[in-house]
């Protein structure tokens, strides 16, 4: 690899804005703020809106809009 043309990679803590739930792990972003992390070391903190926390599909709360099979729905459509 070339010499100093890459993002630098370390650790990073990214925090869930909607509900809080912070989780540590390797980015090549970074930020000006900065949170201790609990092993007592102080990361950059990313704040996202929308974790495995948070999004509908990981906390059970997805909508499916299409439930029906086919032959449901042809029956729905026909009146059968």
């Amino acid at each position: 690899m070339k010499a100093d043309i890459h993002p630098n990679y370390g650790p990073v803590v990214f925090m869930d804005t909607s509900t809080g739930y912070k989780f540590l792990s390797g980015s090549t972003k970074s930020s000006k703020e900065t949170v201790e992390w609990e092993d007592g070391n102080t990361y950059p903190l990313i704040r996202v809106e929308t974790s495995s926390d948070s999004h509908p599909f990981y906390t059970g709360k997805a909508k499916f809009t299409q439930a029906d099979g086919r032959v449901d729905r042809f029956n729905k459509k026909y009146n059968l």
